[in-house]
């Protein structure tokens, strides 16, 4: 981003009044939150039924696993590279005009893959959904904190949390129903009536926001998508064991892109990689929370399926049934994490229910070597109490240590965050099953509950450290 000098608009001098009420009436925020709800909702749903029904998809596209892999992988990517720069777009023309933009490219990206006739349509396809949904990813956090008055923010924070866990919980049930009784397009055509009725509902009822006195730098914008394009690539290389000549190059790129990003920003108050906001002792060991946490969570989600259906004899549906009470408890508790992060601190919160996290997925690894579906469930169920209780109290973490001009970037390190973590979870279960077929799944286990104790670590540590004077 580079300084503008155009002066405050009167769309600015309404944001900021829009501002100063400390959140919307009751009325308006319901709406708001409805059209929130819709693009998290759906965003989190698709990204569960394209992973599983991506074997169905491969077969009636005619596609090798390798290739379909592309299905997940151009959604993944589009995301996480572009994350950032939308945020800070968001900051600079409006969060909701964002969000309403992403909702239509999502919408219309949607209607594209459903009508898609081969798998490089399909993947060109991914690749704009993927855009829209970092769109409204990217300033959902930050339209939050305009929608509901502070004294409600980890209420706020809470019921996104919930309707994540939702669309999680219902995409491998839903995808399976879709699949039975229809073809794949259908996994992507449902989004097409809810994506057309957020828009509207959107337009309407979402606030406007103050806009910083920046402009975009799109030369930082193509450095930052270059170098986590590249960093992501590698990443899932390095797991699958690729030689060096093709590894080396990933990596160098993707840290040549990152220098050059944090020079061409240096000392640019409102930088698109947002070292400013990593200063704040808060601000860094949430993040780390956050990646740490979500890269247990991916070890968890990726590793256990193979273990119940190679190791266990289960089916893809019952398999989907044992995974459902992990999420579900997340869904229960994450209202009840919000509302009590409202009175204590997210560091306390966060801490104990990594602590319920991990002791869980030790359990896992502590599993009779034929366990019933109670087994299974109850140790799933933990887990969830304890990811359910991180979510809310981290995120308000993470906002509220950010001044209010950079709720932007803030708002889209929670994204990238939680996708770094993720890919980061998911390439070490590709590394761990190709070390050990046999053993593999409880390695990277293992790893999860490593993760998840590091996570508790970094949100205790939060206790001794200072909320920032802004």
């Amino acid at each position: 981003m580079q300084p503008s000098a155009n002066t405050p608009s009167a769309g600015q001098d309404a944001a900021h009044a829009i501002q100063a009420r400390d959140g919307l009436p009751p009325n308006e925020r319901i709406w708001a939150i409805v059209a929130l709800s819709l693009g998290v909702g759906m965003s989190s749903l698709d990204t569960a039924i394209a992973n599983t029904a991506l074997p169905a998809m491969a077969a009636q596209l005619h596609a090798t696993p390798a290739d379909s892999v592309w299905i997940v992988n151009a959604y993944q990517l589009a995301m996480v590279a572009t994350l950032l720069p939308i945020a800070a777009l968001g900051e600079t023309v409006g969060y909701r005009r964002v969000y309403v933009a992403g909702m239509a490219l999502f919408t219309l990206a949607s209607l594209g893959c459903a009508l898609a006739w081969s798998l490089p349509a399909l993947i060109v396809a991914r690749l704009f959904q993927g855009l829209g949904a970092a769109a409204l990813m990217g300033v959902n956090t930050a339209l939050l904190r305009t929608v509901y008055p502070a004294k409600l923010h980890g209420r706020g924070f809470g019921n996104n949390a919930l309707v994540v866990a939702i669309g999680f919980a219902l995409g491998p049930s839903l995808a399976s129903l879709i699949l039975a009784v229809s073809s794949w397009e259908w996994l992507f055509g449902i989004n097409v009536i809810p994506g057309i009725a957020a828009f509207f509902i959107a337009r309407r009822a979402l606030p406007e926001s103050p806009r910083s006195g920046h402009r975009v730098d799109g030369v930082a914008g193509i450095f930052n998508v270059i170098a986590f394009s590249m960093a992501v690539l590698a990443l899932g290389d390095a797991a699958h064991r690729v030689g060096l000549r093709t590894l080396l190059p990933e990596a160098f790129i993707a840290l040549l892109f990152f220098v050059l990003l944090v020079r061409r920003q240096k000392g640019h108050p409102a930088p698109l990689l947002p070292v400013d906001l990593f200063r704040r002792p808060l601000f860094s060991l949430s993040v780390m929370t956050s990646i740490c946490t979500f890269a247990a969570q991916a070890l968890a989600f990726v590793s256990l399926p193979f273990y119940f259906e190679s190791a266990l004899g289960r089916s893809p549906i019952e398999t989907g049934f044992l995974m459902t009470p992990w999420p579900v408890m997340v869904g229960v508790m994450a209202p009840v994490a919000g509302r009590l992060s409202d009175r204590y601190s997210p560091g306390l919160l966060g801490g104990l229910g990594l602590l319920i996290l991990g002791a869980g997925l030790v359990a896992l690894l502590g599993m009779p070597h034929d366990p019933s579906a109670l087994d299974i469930g109850w140790r799933m169920a933990v887990c969830g109490v304890g990811f359910g209780f991180f979510q809310a109290p981290n995120l308000k973490a993470i906002m509220g240590s950010a001044p209010p001009q950079r709720a932007g970037s803030a708002s889209g390190m929670v994204a990238t965050a939680r996708l770094i973590g993720q890919s980061t979870g998911a390439a070490l279960v590709a590394f761990c099953l190709t070390i050990s077929i046999g053993r593999g799944s409880w390695y990277a286990l293992g790893l999860a509950a490593a993760f998840a104790f590091a996570a508790s670590v970094a949100s205790f540590s939060r206790l001794v450290v200072a909320a920032p004077v802004r």
